[in-house]
């Protein structure tokens, strides 16, 4: 079949069985965009910014387990876009993102809109491509979609040229893959994988670690059904909450900076660390010198790269997570005796006992943990969560009653301000039954705003929830904390009127003060189902806690003091 490489970019996206596109045409990119008017195979969903087309892309790949896909032009279309490309980077989020590229005679030039795009992408995706001729575009499209989901997820880049999509040439997508320097490893080596299972019936102390990677591998039944075959308790990253259910008696909760006393003590007093597509990131770990310094460490991860990258892995499993699992599960069952960790979980709830996750509901105004709770009460299973990034992104990961996988959407490794409202709306359309909130702060909410008219006009009923305190909340309280409560450039007393705004795009909004208020503007938004903000007045002071200082131990935490328990 002999066509245009604007068409086959469609075609391609067509025989991927991609339902959604997020994007913003522009000069380059505009041949594809011609084609996109034609068909009716897919939807292509008009953003208001390309960062947002990127980020919402992420959402719907997050929710879906599918490969999200953005499409955009060269310039300033492709720079908008890069954080969007780091954030999916930094999360294994698989992604696709094609873009337009001056034609191949301006390339070096410095034309209108030209932009060195593979170059500036180069570090912050997975792979990337710049197509010089149509004939390699199906193989590179194929190729792209099979790195993007295959191995360790991650974003892909695709860069063509103006000319590129106007050539014609034969267009065959039936050959299959074939990279010869690009062949994850999936299955676990089986005799690693026996050595582990040993070292874990050996163990008097062990503690499963569990990260976003079980996400992505889609293995989180066998993930519950190992822990309570074990009966071993189980700490929770950031990007794996959802893995276990909020009221498994098994998962004591998040660790890391912001975990809680119990789920860090745990991982310091353990003496067998069970890895499962964590990547030991600072985060979690804190000083490493100090992290869990009489374990020894079973680590199972899809990227070699990953393993003993931070800490040393005494059992190092290369393989896909689900797999790994399916191995290792039933030698579990034979072998090991969850008698035998009885006075383990009886010292780690003794932990939650002496430092509960609580806050003090003490004060004038709503404390933005209740508002999470409450979410958690009114919405619970019903409602996929995404944030942006700050303190109510932990509070949301520290307090929702999380029941499934997928249903947290936050950016974790990069810590993108802005993400949370277009990812939202990725997670609206992937899974359009259930309620999509953002849970978001007055600073972050405004870094993509624009996207209320992109909710407005596409439909997708996202309830923003705006956990306002007139401050950069974190970057706040590190100053109180560590800067003698210098606040320098946080203070965001003077913010716009959201419920207006938000009814310029024509959502709905409501500013809120009290309890009884955020349980109505819930409930009438959630019937009304159409795009809305619910401005929440809360304690401007509020500090998220445990928290470990950047750079200490795990088990040197600072705590809310007893008194002010909840």
């Amino acid at each position: 079949m002999r066509i245009s490489g604007a068409q086959m970019v469609i075609e391609a996206l067509i025989a991927e069985n991609v339902d959604t596109v997020f994007g913003y045409p522009g000069g380059a990119i505009m041949n594809v965009y011609d084609e996109i008017y034609k068909q009716n195979s897919f939807k292509h969903i008009l953003t208001r910014h390309e960062q947002a087309a990127v980020h919402a892309a992420e959402g719907y790949a997050k929710a879906s387990g599918k490969v999200g896909v953005a499409m955009i032009t060269s310039g300033p279309g492709f720079t908008n876009a890069v954080t969007g490309l780091a954030d999916a980077y930094m999360d294994s989020i698989p992604l696709v993102v094609i873009s337009g590229q001056v034609p191949m005679s301006l390339i070096g030039t410095d034309a209108f809109q030209e932009i060195d795009a593979v170059g500036i992408s180069r570090s912050c995706t997975k792979h990337n491509y710049l197509v010089t001729d149509a004939s390699d575009l199906g193989r590179v499209l194929k190729e792209a979609f099979y790195i993007a989901a295959s191995g360790r997820p991650g974003p892909v880049h695709v860069d063509i040229p103006k000319d590129v999509t106007a050539q014609l040439a034969e267009f065959d997508y039936t050959k299959p893959v074939e990279l010869e320097t690009y062949k994850p490893t999936t299955k676990g080596n089986l005799r690693q994988i026996k050595k582990a299972v040993e070292a874990i019936a050996a163990a008097k102390r062990p503690l499963f670690y569990l990260g976003g990677g079980i996400i992505n591998a889609n293995a989180a039944e066998l993930v519950r059904e190992f822990v309570h075959a074990t009966q071993i308790p189980a700490v929770e990253t950031f990007m794996a909450r959802g893995t276990l259910r909020f009221d498994d008696p098994l998962l004591i909760s998040m660790l890391g900076m912001h975990g809680s006393y119990a789920a860090n003590m745990a991982m310091s007093e353990t003496d067998l660390i069970i890895g499962l597509g964590a990547r030991f990131d600072d985060r979690v770990t804190g000083k490493l010198s100090e992290f869990a310094k009489n374990a020894q460490v079973i680590h199972v991860d899809i990227d070699p790269a990953s393993i003993s990258k931070l800490v040393n892995a005494h059992y190092p499993i290369v393989g896909d997570v689900k797999n790994v699992l399916e191995e290792m599960v039933p030698l579990a069952k034979e072998s090991v005796k969850p008698e035998r960790y009885a006075s383990w979980r009886e010292t780690i709830a003794n932990f939650d006992r002496l430092h509960p996750l609580s806050y003090n509901e003490e004060g004038d105004r709503i404390k933005p943990q209740w508002v999470i709770e409450r979410l958690g009460q009114l919405l619970g299973d019903r409602a996929n969560i995404s944030t942006d990034v700050g303190q109510h992104q932990m509070w949301s990961a520290q307090f929702y009653p999380f029941t499934r996988p997928r249903q947290w959407v936050s950016s974790g490794g990069l810590g993108t301000m802005g993400f949370g409202f277009p990812a939202a709306m990725g997670v609206k359309r992937a899974d359009p039954e259930r309620i999509s909130i953002n849970v978001t702060g007055d600073g972050s909410i405004l870094m993509n705003i624009q996207e209320l008219m992109t909710a407005v006009e596409y439909k997708l009923p996202v309830i923003n929830v705006i956990l306002n305190n007139n401050y950069l909340g974190m970057v706040r309280q590190w100053q109180t904390l560590f800067y003698d409560k210098r606040h320098s450039e946080t203070d965001l007393s003077v913010q716009p009127d959201f419920v207006k705004l938000v009814e310029a795009f024509g959502g709905v909004g409501y500013r809120v003060e009290t309890k009884e208020a955020f349980d109505a503007a819930l409930k009438d938004a959630v019937e009304k189902n159409v795009v809305a903000i619910i401005d929440v007045v809360v304690n401007r002071l509020e500090n998220v806690l445990p928290m470990v200082p950047a750079g200490g131990s795990l088990f040197n935490m600072m705590l809310l003091e007893k008194k002010e328990k909840k």
